[in-house]
């Protein structure tokens, strides 16, 4: 019986080790063998899984599409930097901060938790009314939270030095910061994903009517994982700071919430091993379209430059996507392991790897 059990358990989370084992050898071949470029990518691709992950959270539970994702990725952007840059650092790079703010000053991790407490706050104060439309309305009012925020990042400059760079900001994103953080937002998303309210949730993507003829009170779930995933996407926007260490609130707006949002089509909004490969597969898929375009231009293989090529052939490539494949290439489904079948069926196969609902 207790065999049986811990099969059983073994078999419901699995999804869980057969992603994150490939993730930490990725990240250790990385840290030993590889040079200074391909560690800043992978990293960049962890904090990017982060970010998706997120977004899975909401976006793939509910079917509603999550423009103002990255908007909090923004807000905790800019909150954890504030938070780890040193008093005299702030004076140079915002020159107008609030006194009050001048002399805070917390480690990298603590930084990181105020980033995402001050989204979880603030998306839990402005989504209770928007998680109560659906459909185009829902989307087009995410749009617009996202618009909102973009304007406020650009234009309080007393906290984020407006439109211009905000700068100082220590380097103390690594490799293995990005991987646990991805691996810590990845067991998350799939308990949640498991959790009854994960499911209350999903029943409400899938049939709005009748998750609310059986009493799930979809506005509160839906509040409750868009608040989730608000402070995920803050989570991995502090990661995302202090890796680049210098950014605008452009970084935050229209082509970061295309890059994220193609992960996440790509490899299947429904499926947390959908969110994990779509960021792995678009992450290499831009970067060597941008090492084709440059080898372009610098060898003058055309008579003109080319610009722009890396984000036309993801664009395109999104579009066909949802063409032929809208369900991703999971189709929402997750990676498990499949142990072997009884002997009373008298099957014999091998345990094996699988891709199941």
């Amino acid at each position: 019986m207790k065999k049986a059990n811990l099969t059983h358990w073994f078999s419901s989370y699995s999804t869980i080790i057969i992603l994150t084992v490939p993730m930490l050898i990725m990240a250790g071949l990385t840290d030993l063998f590889a040079g200074s470029l391909l560690i800043r990518i992978v990293t960049a691709l962890f904090v990017s899984m982060v970010v998706v992950l997120g977004m899975q959270v909401f976006m793939g539970n509910s079917g509603i599409l999550a423009w103002a994702h990255v908007g909090f990725m923004g807000i905790g952007a800019y909150i954890s930097s504030i938070c780890s840059m040193t008093p005299t650092t702030k004076e140079i790079a915002i020159p107008q901060i609030y006194p009050f703010l001048l002399n805070l000053h917390f480690s990298f991790i603590p930084s990181l938790l105020v980033g995402a407490l001050v989204a979880v706050v603030i998306a839990a104060i402005i989504s209770y009314p928007l998680m109560r439309l659906s459909d185009t309305t829902a989307a087009i009012s995410s749009f617009a939270l996202l618009i909102i925020i973009n304007t406020v990042l650009i234009h309080w400059d007393k906290v984020t030095n407006g439109p211009r760079t905000l700068f100082g900001i220590e380097e103390l994103t690594t490799v293995w910061t990005a991987v646990f953080s991805a691996i810590l937002i990845l067991i998350f998303a799939y308990l949640f994903k498991e959790s009854s309210l994960g499911l209350k949730l999903r029943a409400s993507r899938d049939d709005y009517h009748a998750a609310q003829a059986m009493g799930i009170n979809i506005t509160q779930v839906r509040y409750y994982s868009f608040v989730i995933g608000a402070g995920i996407a803050s989570f991995g926007g502090g990661l995302f700071a202090h890796y680049i260490t210098s950014f605008t609130p452009s970084a935050f707006y229209m082509a970061e919430t295309f890059n994220i949002l193609t992960m996440l089509v790509v490899g299947g909004t429904m499926g947390v091993s959908g969110a994990v490969i779509g960021t792995i597969v678009v992450t290499f898929a831009r970067e060597g379209l941008r090492a084709v375009e440059n080898f372009i231009n610098l060898n003058h293989v055309l008579p003109f430059d080319v610009v722009g090529l890396t984000e036309v052939l993801l664009a395109t490539a999104l579009i066909l996507i949802l063409i032929f494949r809208p369900e991703g290439i999971l189709g929402g489904r997750e990676f498990r392991w499949m142990p072997k079948k009884s002997a009373k069926k008298k099957i014999e196969e091998p345990a094996s790897v699988q891709v199941n609902e």
